[in-house]
């Protein structure tokens, strides 16, 4: 670096060391003080596997688990419902799809693709209004979600042991009749969510958050549900070009990956928002926490609960099935994830662009072996049951 054209090139070296927020306040106020500040810099290796993404692992794996089952045995109670009212009144099966269903929302083409389109709003909104205030209001619509999450997965566990308590109600005003189980859930999973939000900036805050945000999918899983494979491939390929574009492309439009930036809750003097599953890295002498976002449980879990439920309508063995070889490629997928994020150094890696060809291309590589690919992309059901209502009908 030089001053004139005449004078002698000088090589200068300005380190710069990066600090955590808590450790750069100590010294700022050391600093301010006028106190004696001795500092002394070291470089510790990371281990080369962290407990925290082994736990992470589990818990992705074990949300989608108990999902699927909840999802198929809910499937399997209303057709044996249906089952006795075709024997009824056999008139009844053109409403098949309305009584089976009730409260459950199939995905199609379409809201597959507005899905994305509108999370890509969403996350640009995120992005250009990320501040203190604007977490504080994800922070509140995350409870009211993780409120109604607790409150559906404890009644239904607990409903297994009381229950008469489905046929005890009391009315409440706005809401009808309400069972008195439900009732009495309620106010524990509100204390519950009201706590994690005011003590989230603890330590042991991560807890509550993982809790809140695990019942939160499980009861999603369990509600919403993709008919058939065509649906299952659209809405997971827009998400893996989501993915993909958010991490890695924004970056040449925004100067910076949006995903990345939204997550670590960049300008808001948080942690990050909430939508997170998250475990602080015990065992790393650098801190922080390994994190995974709930749309790569949530997306490819929508499709492992599919394979379940057609498992189980076409009574198939785990082995002969569709659901043991999803699951094996959903958990593969994620360890790929992690690979990868330990190769790059810890760089944030759009986790749908591993899982996604996994667990799509196991199932599309089945079905066309085994010969089921028509039933499975179109009907989403065995050939034996569309027989079967076909002659009920």
């Amino acid at each position: 670096m030089v001053c004139d054209s005449n004078e002698t090139d000088l090589s200068i070296g300005i380190p710069a060391v990066m600090l955590p927020q808590d450790a750069g306040a100590i010294l700022e106020d050391s600093l301010i003080r006028n106190a004696s500040v001795a500092v002394q810099l070291y470089s510790p290796d990371r281990p080369l596997v962290d407990t925290a993404e082994v736990f992470l692992w589990l818990m992705a794996v074990g949300t989608i688990l108990c999902s699927s089952y909840w999802s198929a045995w809910s499937a399997r109670d209303a057709d044996i419902e249906h089952e006795k009212l075709l024997k009824d009144t056999p008139d009844d099966a053109l409403n098949r799809e309305s009584a089976a269903a009730s409260g459950i929302v199939d995905i199609n083409i379409t809201s597959a693709i507005l899905f994305v389109v509108i999370a890509s709003g969403f996350l640009i909104l995120l992005y250009k209004l990320m501040s203190y205030w604007f977490v504080e209001l994800l922070v509140v619509l995350f409870c009211i979600g993780g409120v109604e999450g607790l409150q559906t997965c404890l009644v239904t566990l607990l409903s297994w042991w009381f229950k008469r308590s489905w046929e005890s109600f009391v009315k409440v005003p706005f809401f009808g009749a309400v069972p008195y189980l439900t009732l009495a859930i309620t106010p524990f999973c509100m204390v519950f969510a009201v706590l994690w939000a005011v003590y989230r900036h603890k330590h042991f805050a991560w807890i509550g958050q993982d809790i809140l945000g695990i019942a939160l999918m499980v009861t999603v899983l369990q509600i919403v549900r993709v008919p058939n494979l065509k649906v299952g491939t659209v809405l997971l390929g827009c998400a893996f070009l989501y993915d993909i574009f958010w991490v890695f492309v924004s970056k040449s439009l925004f100067h910076e990956s949006v995903m990345i930036a939204v997550a670590r809750g960049d300008w808001s003097g948080d942690d990050g928002v909430p939508m997170l599953l998250k475990i602080p890295r015990l065992f790393d002498p650098w801190g922080g926490y390994s994190v995974i976002g709930f749309g790569d449980i949530l997306l490819p879990g929508l499709l492992v609960a599919f394979s379940l439920r057609y498992d189980w309508a076409a009574k198939k063995n785990l082995r002969a099935g569709y659901f043991l070889w999803a699951m094996v490629a959903y958990g593969f997928g994620l360890f790929v994830t992690y690979v990868a994020l330990n190769l790059m150094d810890g760089h944030g890696q759009p986790a749908l662009l591993y899982i996604v060809p996994f667990t799509l291309g196991t199932l599309l590589a089945l079905g066309r072996k085994r010969g089921e690919l028509h039933n499975l992309w179109h009907k989403g059901q065995p050939e034996i049951i569309c027989r079967h209502i076909k002659l009920a009908q």
